[in-house]
């Protein structure tokens, strides 16, 4: 656990006795950020102890007690930090709906009209319906454009085999390299059922 983030909020127990250093922590990371002060004389009767953040102004501890004292003093504190809770990873898995979506944001780029987009919706919705996870077991083709071999799309980034984005753009650019657009590419398709 981060100790900043155990730290938020929490209340902190100090614990030490006369003449000697911290012997408790409620945190065993925290002991290196805080340090003791002296104010005073050693020689006197009394002796007062200021325990203080060293990375900031918070003052935590202050008591005072007689020189000689062997009695333990527990003295609680609040720590505040700036530190926030680190929020959970939440993975979003692609959907059909939001790989058409990424497709038609860059169809738009490469200012191709509507009617383009109509094609690679049927086109890519015959081959592996839109599934960044599509595996063909007989010929090895392998994502939403069934790239074969597969590797292919490792030009258009490493995270091929998993972001339904890079699938999409190594497609576009196979598309626009064989066939110019999405509706050759699908054309080509319905006349020989492979592109």
């Amino acid at each position: 656990m981060d100790s900043k983030r155990a730290l938020c909020g929490t209340l902190l127990t100090v614990t030490f006795t006369w003449g000697s250093t911290v012997t408790a922590w409620a945190d065993s990371e925290s002991a290196a950020a805080v340090r003791p002060s002296t104010r005073g004389s050693d020689a006197g009767t009394v002796d007062h102890r200021t325990w203080r953040n060293t990375t900031g102004p918070h003052i935590i501890h202050r008591r005072t007690w007689r020189a000689g004292s062997t009695t333990t003093v527990v003295h609680a504190g609040t720590w505040r930090t700036g530190a926030r809770p680190q929020q959970p990873r939440v993975i979003i898995r692609p959907t059909k709906v939001g790989n058409k979506r990424i497709a038609r944001s860059l169809l738009q780029r490469r200012d191709w009209p509507s009617r383009e987009f109509q094609c690679l919706d049927s086109l890519w919705t015959r081959e592996s319906n839109w599934n960044h996870e599509a595996y063909n077991r007989s010929s090895g083709a392998y994502g939403i454009p069934q790239a074969l071999p597969a590797g292919k799309m490792s030009g258009a980034g490493k995270d091929w085999r998993h972001n339904p984005a890079t699938q999409i753009r190594w497609g576009l650019k196979y598309i626009k390299g064989r066939y110019g657009r999405p509706c050759g590419a699908w054309g080509h398709f319905r006349s020989h059922n492979w592109y």
